[in-house]
């Protein structure tokens, strides 16, 4: 059996942790070095229920997209849900290891689980890493459909292909509109319209669009845009980064398992449509 130093040694070639954005917390959170690893547990979320989840599969490492203390703090006590997780870990001898943005920029990383998953051909990143000189690392994917659909069509592709939220997909355009070339980040990613303004996709496809970027976006012909839950275009990665280490594996003789959470931890648990969106607004007092 590998130690955990062995594992997370493993962990850190596929996502460096130099990679991450200055501002993230990746890594191992908690965890004894020497400690034999058999079990690995995949998600997105460092959450109670998966923390119950890596207890009750007897997994000895839990490894997250998002990270659990993100910001410094100054106390871990089981007076908060996340000194709570920490010490259910703890107690049963389980690891945390985080990959977040370090995540995200590797390749493969969480955008190539994304466009994968919904079916796209890779052509390049999004946002090339200016220290990959072979320009195959950086933030979002673009990539091209088998051949082109009708937004409408590839937006119930899109649902479909992607694991199942409350919320579901949101969709801004002409359902009528051709596409053929999708930009995806994983995770939230407004911030990257003037890249993919400049890349001259057809869609793009991310979660957490705000209403005024997303209405900017919108003019002047942009692309259309697809704003699916947080944690399901993220969770993908979690099947991908679970095949990685299983490679790792075989080639090192380890007899790990790995798992794969399949809980949904998007915090958004109904959803409830509103009047007919294609009804006009009727003020109070109005004649019919």
């Amino acid at each position: 059996m590998p130690k955990l130093s062995d594992v997370i040694d493993a962990l850190d070639a596929l996502w460096p942790p130099q990679r991450a954005e200055q501002w993230d917390a990746v890594g191992l959170v908690c965890g004894d070095p020497d400690a034999e690893i058999r079990r690995v547990l995949f998600a997105v979320d460092p959450v109670q229920e998966v923390a119950d989840e890596a207890v009750r599969i007897g997994a000895d490492l839990l490894v997250t997209h998002h990270p659990l203390y993100l910001r410094g703090t100054t106390t871990v006590a089981a007076t908060g849900f996340k000194g709570r997780v920490v010490h259910g870990l703890i107690k049963n001898d389980i690891a945390l290891h985080v990959a977040h943005t370090n995540a995200d920029r590797a390749d493969p990383g969480v955008s190539d689980a994304l466009a994968a998953a919904i079916g796209l051909h890779i052509t390049g990143p999004l946002v090339p890493d200016p220290e990959d000189p072979a320009g195959r690392r950086g933030l979002g994917r673009i990539g091209e459909l088998p051949g082109p659909l009708p937004l409408a069509e590839f937006a119930e592709q899109a649902a479909r292909a992607l694991p199942g939220t409350a919320t579901g997909l949101r969709v801004a355009g002409d359902p009528k509109r051709e596409i053929r070339t999708v930009a995806v980040c994983g995770g939230s990613g407004d911030s990257l319209f003037d890249e993919v303004r400049r890349a001259g996709v057809d869609a793009y496809l991310t979660a957490d669009l705000r209403h005024h970027p997303a209405s900017e976006a919108q003019q002047h012909g942009g692309p259309a845009l697809l704003d699916a839950a947080h944690w399901a275009t993220e969770w993908p990665w979690c099947e991908q980064a679970a095949a990685e280490l299983d490679e790792i594996s075989d080639r090192h003789g380890w007899a790990l398992r790995t798992h794969v959470s399949r809980q949904v931890t998007d915090p958004w648990t109904l959803h409830a449509p509103s009047t007919d969106p294609t009804s006009p607004i009727t003020s109070p007092g109005a004649s019919a």
